[in-house]
């Protein structure tokens, strides 16, 4: 009756495991754009996809230094965390992105990205900022709340939201591109975006081309983690999800393939097997297994049945009370009785042919005293 409604949900179960397989995120962890949590940057994504810009969340850094046709007229955004080395970042300097958007770089991606520009020792606290510079971006922006790193400009560069001396955002333009230098990425996550110019900053600042890429730096070339606490998890939040949905898939498999075929159904044997050829037969592996104490077991109950019987004996009766009965009935020695009833095992083949006779004699004593 179950077999239907088990198969269906088993199928309807493996189709939707299917489904968040094919539907996973691409990219996981703080300020990653299919994030929703505090520190994620979903919101962010879908504020810039609502304007008309294509976002590309990737963990991969052959999508960073090997764009889709060419570099020009599209963006690069890099998140912070993860460990390039030199090698990688002049890879992706050499893909011809026409603008770069740097968030909480290191000193490796400053030295290829954004020659001049130096990560000071200093840092901001979180708090509401005027630009105090003339970038359009920041301009539109107005106010925003930033903290974080901070960085020094060289001349020529456009910096803004510091202290006069050193600031959470510049830009320069280097080898025929615009780079952006970000020291704050709390202010574009989904926990502060919607805090005073924050949402205009970042549509202005990273949304200047239709196509954006946005990367996640991971552990590419075997760098060293830098240590921050928002580093990404081991094990991305979505792998735990479909991991319980494969593991409900199997329980269901489980209880189908598990299910009672319904009541045991006796059927009568085909031939009729006599009790002496079982009997013959169990005999037979006890002694193959060389199991005296098995056999000598079966031989001692079989005889007490049979004097419980003949005496009246309660099954669970004490052995003393056995003996005691039995002793009286036959004569016998009480502690040569509990001897043959209840002591150990054989020895070997010819101590339990003793036994055996003894407890058939014992047996013929009580049926015909």
């Amino acid at each position: 009756m179950l077999r239907l409604p088990l198969l269906v949900t088993g199928v309807v179960v493996l189709a939707a495991v299917f489904v968040m397989i094919a539907t996973t995120a691409t990219t996981s962890g703080p300020f990653s754009p299919d994030s929703t949590e505090p520190s994620g940057a979903r919101a962010l994504a879908t504020l810039l996809k609502n304007h008309g810009v294509d976002v590309t969340g990737t963990e991969l850094l052959d999508d960073a230094v090997d764009p889709v046709g060419r570099g020009d007229r599209k963006t690069l955004l890099i998140g912070p965390n993860g460990s390039l080395d030199r090698y990688d970042w002049q890879r992706i300097a050499d893909a011809g992105w026409s603008h770069i958007v740097l968030v909480r770089p290191g000193t490796r991606a400053l030295e290829v990205l954004a020659p001049g520009v130096h990560d000071s020792t200093s840092f901001l606290s979180s708090e509401s900022r005027e630009p105090d510079c003339d970038l359009p971006a920041a301009v539109k922006a107005g106010t925003v709340t930033v903290g974080g790193s901070t960085y020094s400009a060289p001349p020529g560069a456009q910096a803004c939201y510091g202290d006069g001396i050193n600031h959470t955002v510049i830009r320069l333009e280097t080898a025929g591109r615009i780079v952006d230098v970000v020291g704050t990425s709390r202010s574009f996550t989904n926990e502060q975006l919607a805090d005073d110019g924050n949402a205009a900053l970042a549509l202005n600042l990273i949304g200047t081309h239709a196509d954006l890429t946005w990367y996640l730096p991971q552990f590419e070339s075997g760098g060293v983690d830098n240590g921050d606490e928002d580093g990404p998890p081991l094990v991305p939040p979505e792998v735990r999800y479909v991991a319980w949905a494969l593991a409900f898939a199997v329980l269901v498999v489980a209880l189908w393939r598990g299910r009672r075929l319904g009541p045991v159904v006796p059927e009568r044997l085909p031939v009729i097997v006599h009790a002496a050829e079982t009997t013959e037969g169990r005999a037979r592996l006890y002694r193959r297994s060389r199991a005296r104490d098995r056999a000598a077991s079966a031989l001692r109950e079989s005889a007490l049945g049979k004097l419980h019987k003949a005496h009246g004996i309660p099954r669970k009766a004490d052995p003393s009370a056995v003996v005691a009965t039995v002793a009286a009935r036959t004569g016998r020695d009480p502690a040569m009785l509990y001897e043959l009833l209840y002591g150990l095992p054989p020895v070997d083949d010819s101590a339990l042919m003793y036994l055996s006779h003894e407890l058939d004699v014992l047996t013929q004593e009580v049926r015909h005293p």
